[in-house]
């Protein structure tokens, strides 16, 4: 799935959708396949109507995808699942959720919503086959995105996670067994014999003759999507069971850089250099009002060092993200993989609404808890 979600380009329902880079590449593949299919199937039509009609279907072709990823998120939104975003890139669409469903019936509902939806499209679509011949302009765009979204709901029931088919068996196996990482792992690895199959079945299309071979890889490439979509799925199962309990109190570091606000830009600059520091928080009487680094630092001039304190260049602490020692580690983990930070202050409220700091977390102390807790876990002692 994309790391980041690239450049937002509206909201429908509440709901911020973002292009990933990579959409703007498989965007141009399909409107110039189009418009080439268009025009050796339409020899009648102007190359003004060719390409116009292989934009427009493109563009409906990608409208459909939002459409799925959108029924999976009313559906989400039925069972108080908060919808982070939704991102179109190189492979479709994906509806960020803030949490995993909490039943088998829920996940099974939001997953069976996108093929659903898609069907719903495909035989909208042919109803306009109905009205309109292929000769026409409409009737052809009608005919490829009846085609097209029939083949992505079926495409999508495939049982290869994170597929919705392979999303729709995790349901099943989870209500039979009660146990939603082990339904994590057999889905997981259903989605890599999903992978395999088609990755070998890409490379015997591509080898098959010149008018195949982009097709195959093409088909070989989204295996080998969906194959790392299913170890990275399998290893966050095994991350979540190894973090299951901890709390951010229990990682937390008591080390805290701290400076306080009236120290000059000059002096914080000399404290960086001395420590090696690039990152401090900024306290009074022990309570967190910001925070500052290196960039900030550097956003100002540097004339004007000796004269600007931390505080004037500070980012403000409503600004910055802060952890509660009763914080799941899990969830501290996904806030800190989400907002792309290194390390989060502990603080703790206190009377006055104030915030007082007791301690820092960062990624390397998780990342030490959770190889630690692995080792000893595996280990198994002799008498």
């Amino acid at each position: 799935m994309p790391i980041s979600p690239g450049f937002r380009i509206g909201r429908i329902l509440g709901i911020p959708i973002y292009l990933h880079p990579s959409w703007f590449i498989i965007f141009v593949l399909i409107t110039t396949m189009l418009g080439l299919q268009f025009a050796a199937l339409h020899p009648q039509w102007t190359s003004e109507q060719h390409w116009g009609v292989g934009v427009a279907t493109s563009l409906l072709f990608f409208a459909s995808v939002l459409f799925h990823e959108l029924a999976h998120s009313m559906v989400a939104r039925i069972y108080k699942i908060r919808v982070i975003s939704i991102t179109l890139f190189v492979f479709g669409g994906v509806a960020r959720l803030g949490r995993e469903p909490a039943k088998p019936i829920q996940e099974f509902n939001i997953a069976i919503a996108g093929p659903i939806a898609s069907l719903i499209l495909a035989a909208g679509f042919f109803s306009l086959t109905m009205f309109f011949q292929y000769s026409q302009m409409v009737g052809a765009l009608a005919v490829w995105l009846c085609r097209t979204n029939a083949g992505l709901a079926l495409f999508n029931l495939l049982p290869g996670f994170p597929l919705d088919g392979g999303r729709v068996f995790r349901a099943i196996v989870w209500g039979v067994t009660k146990d939603f990482s082990r339904a994590t792992k057999v889905a997981g690895t259903s989605g890599k014999l999903v992978a395999y199959g088609m990755i070998i079945l890409g490379a015997g299309v591509a080898m098959t003759g010149k008018e195949q071979w982009m097709s195959g890889l093409w088909l070989a490439f989204i295996g080998w999507f969906l194959l790392t979509a299913a170890q990275e799925t399998v290893a966050q199962v095994a991350i979540r069971e190894t973090l299951s309990g901890l709390h951010a109190a229990d990682v937390m570091s008591h080390e805290v850089p701290t400076v306080p606000r009236n120290m000059s830009l000059e002096e914080y600059g000399q404290e960086v250099t001395r420590t090696g520091r690039r990152c401090h928080l900024v306290t009074t009487d022990d309570r967190l009002v910001g925070m500052v680094n290196v960039t900030t630092l550097n956003s100002v001039p540097r004339h004007e060092w000796a004269n600007m304190s931390v505080q004037g260049a500070m980012i403000p602490r409503e600004k910055i993200l802060w952890a509660r020692p009763e914080e799941s580690l899990l969830g501290l983990l996904e806030r800190l993989v989400a907002a792309d930070v290194n390390q989060m202050p502990v603080v703790s409220d206190t009377e006055n609404d104030g915030a007082h700091i007791i301690g820092m977390i960062t990624r390397d102390s998780i990342l030490r808890v959770m190889q630690a807790r692995s080792e000893v876990g595996s280990f198994t002692p002799t008498r």
